[in-house]
């Protein structure tokens, strides 16, 4: 399976090592590769999300799955997340998952996606969100798996 996460920023250090630290163990289940786009710049938020939108577009190929990042999503349980790349991995196309920067997805984004996945209703950093979309996929794969990982009782 192909999975691709783009993301507008960089990370700072802490949060680009735990990132590094789920994204290696992640490896091993699944092809994946990160791409970040650079933040639009002081603009108004409807502007920035414009330009954010575009170069998160651009860099998604054609005929992938588009999975957005927005709290306006789903929120899925990671037995749901895991269902999901079950149903991902037999379709055999590349999963794009979208991160927005600090102003958060446009709609040039949202109208695309084939999935909006929210991680909650509380407010996170991006740059957090990322290393949390990217723990949450390491955890499905090894409940997909049957590694003792996750030791959550949901159904």
């Amino acid at each position: 399976m192909d999975l691709l996460i783009v993301a507008v920023g960089r990370l700072r250090p802490y949060y680009r090592e735990a990132c590094d630290d789920y994204l290696r163990r992640l490896r091993r289940y699944a092809r994946v590769d990160e791409r970040e786009v650079r933040e639009a710049g002081k603009e108004a938020a409807a502007a920035a999300r414009r330009k954010d939108d575009a170069a998160l577009l651009e860099r998604a190929p054609p005929g992938a799955t588009l999975v957005a990042l927005t709290r306006e999503g789903a929120g899925w349980s990671s037995r749901e997340l895991a269902r999901r790349l079950e149903t991902w991995r037999t379709r055999a196309r590349p999963v794009v998952l979208l991160l927005g920067g600090s102003h958060g997805l446009g709609p040039a984004v949202l109208e695309q996606a084939a999935e909006r996945w929210s991680l909650g209703p509380l407010t996170l950093p991006h740059e957090l969100a990322r290393v949390v979309v990217v723990e949450q996929l390491y955890r499905a794969f090894t409940m997909l798996e049957g590694h003792p990982y996750h030791k959550g009782r949901e159904k």
